[in-house]
Order: structure tokens, then sequence, then C-alpha cells
């Protein structure tokens, strides 16, 4: 009995013991708007309509200044999110993915909910997926236990797509792996996508969990609730922002009625910067990428640096800003690590643990020696710390040009080319880009990766 009795203490210190250390892998949320830009939130300088919810964010975690996604558009940008690789690694690079397309994410590939789950996370993906609509690679068969959302952007339903001589279905929405509704009220998927999100916190805060809600909003068409629509100065896409904090706040709230605020990593971003036109054209005021150069769809920062908040109470000193670079792909890596959980060793991820940059630590620097700008297949510019190299234009019309450098300490919107007076940062940055070339393809030189990996097919 005296054994049975030791053994039986044993054990229960080994449980609590787990338990404890459980504790100390944070539960994770990652909140992944649609088309937002740089200078579209509160924390970035936006003007004409308030964010209280993501300015309390950026006051008591921390603000990166250079927080990239490593593409454009939208299928690339989540691809890379959820693998840590850049979208020509995994075979996604090319655009978007439409209602017609035949292939997807690939199911080799292993994702961020993939490696958390296998830590025990309850996952659940809720909102925009857009990595292939087909079953096989839907969020369900990509480690998420549950998924609540529409397959691809919030545009694509009812579509005539005339070169393909297709007609898109209604657009869907889907419960794991079953269609729930069709033709949404657009003015309701923030409040739809949010609710679901307070569910399932509400439902798993007794085990750790990742949350990935991926906003339809502000892609286009955009639309509020009658809660905020008419609400702001700025019009329509002010409501929509307003509405995308206010979603925040709700799941700060939930987080705190769970009992789980401290120990929860949320992370703030966007897919890829603002649709940027005028306002007779769109009928409403459009996004803002602030003081940057460029838009969606280009690789000018505008189209690429984007809002990157994380507040994690228990670990993150509030008010911290890092002026470092980072990505997207890095979550991947640090959030692994943070839970005990080990990237595949089998593959080449792209992202880097950015644990030290999260926590502020004193002389941190970022671990990327260079940062790549693919719009499509071709590499268009390559970043090195303050330096940046555009190899290809699309305006160039594919005929032969000069570099152009800009410095992005000191000239942010890249005004001014710099390549005459720094030969040497040029040549440096070019035999960057050459790396990119080898490892990772580039259609512009008619280059094939060494390393790129396919997507799914069916």
């Amino acid at each position: 009995m005296a054994r049975l009795a030791r053994l039986l203490v044993a054990l229960c210190w080994f449980v609590g013991l787990g338990a404890v250390s459980g504790r100390s892998a944070p539960n994770v949320v990652i909140l992944f708007a649609d088309d937002l830009g740089y200078g579209d939130i509160g924390p970035y300088g936006a003007e004409g309509y308030s964010t209280p919810n993501l300015d309390r964010m950026a006051a008591e975690g921390i603000r990166f200044t250079d927080f990239y996604v490593p593409a454009p558009v939208c299928t690339p940008s989540r691809a890379a999110l959820l693998t840590g690789s850049y979208p020509m690694r995994v075979g996604l690079a090319n655009r978007v993915l439409f209602p017609f397309s035949q292939h997807g994410l690939n199911p080799d590939e292993i994702t961020l909910a993939e490696l958390l789950k296998g830590q025990g996370y309850r996952t659940m993906a809720v909102g925009k997926w857009h990595l292939g609509h087909q079953k096989k690679f839907l969020p369900t068969r990509q480690g998420f236990d549950e998924y609540l959302g529409i397959p691809y952007s919030n545009d694509m339903g009812s579509h005539r797509y005339p070169a393909q001589g297709f007609v898109s279905p209604p657009l869907p929405i889907l419960h794991n792996e079953d269609l729930v509704d069709q033709h949404p009220s657009q003015a309701l998927l923030t409040q739809r996508w949010t609710a679901a999100a307070v569910d399932f916190i509400e439902r798993s805060a007794g085990s750790p969990f990742f949350l990935y809600l991926a906003h339809s909003m502000p892609h286009l068409p955009i639309d509020a609730s009658s809660d905020f629509k008419g609400g702001t100065e700025h019009g329509l896409y002010g409501d929509v922002i307003e509405e995308l904090d206010w979603s925040v706040g709700q799941i700060f709230a939930a987080l705190a009625r769970a009992g789980v605020d401290d120990d929860t990593l949320v992370v703030f971003t966007s897919d890829n910067g603002p649709v940027v036109r005028p306002a007779r054209q769109l009928g409403h005021q459009s996004g803002s990428a602030g003081p940057l150069r460029g838009s969606k769809n280009t690789t000018w920062e505008g189209g690429m640096r984007e809002p990157g908040l994380m507040r994690w109470p228990a670990k993150i000193p509030a008010g911290a800003v890092c002026r470092e670079l980072a990505t997207t792909m890095d979550l991947l890596p640090t959030i692994a690590k943070l839970a005990g959980a080990t990237p595949p060793a089998d593959r080449i991820i792209d992202g880097k643990d950015i644990a030290p940059l999260l926590f502020a630590e004193p002389g941190a620097r970022s671990p990327h020696e260079a940062f790549y700008y693919y719009r499509d297949e071709r590499l268009q510019a390559v970043r090195s710390g303050r330096w940046k190299l555009h190899t290809y234009r699309p305006e160039w019309n594919d005929q032969p040009h000069e570099p152009l450098l800009f410095d992005l300490e000191t000239d942010v919107g890249e005004t001014t080319d710099v390549a005459a007076k720094n030969p040497e940062v040029v040549a440096r940055l070019q035999v960057l880009a050459d790396k990119a070339r080898a490892d990772l393809g580039d259609a512009a030189r008619g280059r094939r990766g060494q390393n790129a990996r396919p997507p799914g097919r069916l």
C-alpha cells in the first residue's frame, strides 16, 4: 500500500507539473484582416474614425513598424502565414485561387494549426480561407478541428469568368465541410465571424487553443452592420474599420471572461495592402497605406508592409515598439517554439524565430538577412537592412532597366532612387536576389527554383 501511495503521489506531481508547464505555452489568436492598409488603424495614423481596441492592443503590447507579408494578394499571403514559407516555396505564388481553380495548399504541407494540434491545442479557423475550396484543401484537412467561413473572397460568389466559361455558385458559407448558407449578407459577415470566434473561445478555455480569425473585410465589396453604418466621417470604409475594431474588443472581452487574457498571444495584421482608388470609382472612400507608396497587388511598401500588433500581457512588455524587419512567416516557428512544438525538419521553412523581438529584448535584431518581394512568380525587389532594391517593375514592360535603390530609413515612401550613389549596396543586394532566384525561382528571368514545392492538385 505504501508503494502504491508513493506511486499515486508521484503521478499527481507529474500531472500537476504538466498542467503548470502547459500554462507557460500561450493560447494563440491570429486576427487577419483582408486588404487592410498600413495607415488604416489608429496605431499607424488613421484619421476620420477611431480604433480604440487596436489602440489598446498597441498600448498593452508591441507595435511592429516594419512587419511584412510575403505577397501583395490574398492566396499567397495566407499560404505563407500558415506554412511559414514563401508562396513560391509552396507553389501558390501565382495570383489567387478562384472558384474554378483545381489546386490548393498541398495537404503535405505542415501548417501552424497542425503543429499546435500536435501539442494538444484545440484549433478553429473562422472567416475567409482562400487556400482551396475542394474538400481535400479545406481547413479541416489542414489541422483545424473546426471551420466556419467562406472558401474564397467575398466578391467571388455568382461571378462570371468568361475566359473559363464558368459562373461561380452563390457565395457559400461552410461549417467544417458542409454547406450551411449561400449568398450571405455582406453587412453581417464581421458580426457572424466574431460570434463564432467568441463561441470557440468560451468552449475552449479549459485547454490550450488556436483561433485563426480571417475577416472578410475590408475586401471589396465592403459593408457594415446597422450598428456601425453611417457612424464615421470617413464614410462606409471608416464604418467597416470601426466594426473590425469592435470585433477585436469582443475577442478581448471573451478572453477576459474565460480567465485566459493574460495567457493568450493575440496577433493582428492583414494579408496585403489596401485597394486605393478614387471614391468616384468605388462609391466610398478607400483604404490607406499611410506614408507608404503603392497599394494592394504591388511590391511597393504599401502593398506588403502591414500593421503588426501583438499582445500577451504575461510576456510582452506594454507599449513596446519594434523597428526591425519581421514577417507573417515568422509566426509559425515562433509560436511553435512557444508551444513546445518543432517545425518540420524535412523541408525549408523561411520564417525565423522572432521571440527576442516579440519580447522586446535589448539589442534584438531581425533574423532576416534579406526579405524578398514577389508579385505572382516574379521577383521584383529585395530588402536587406535599411536598403530596398527593385530589380523588376511591371511598368518597365520587360525592357532592360537599371535597378532602383531606396533607403527605407530615410525614405519610407520610396521617392528617391539612390542606386548611383551606392553601387556597392546595389551589388550586394543583386547577389541576394540571385540567391532567391536559384532557391525559389523567378519567372521574370525564366528561373525555376531548386527548392520549390508543388501545390496540391485534384
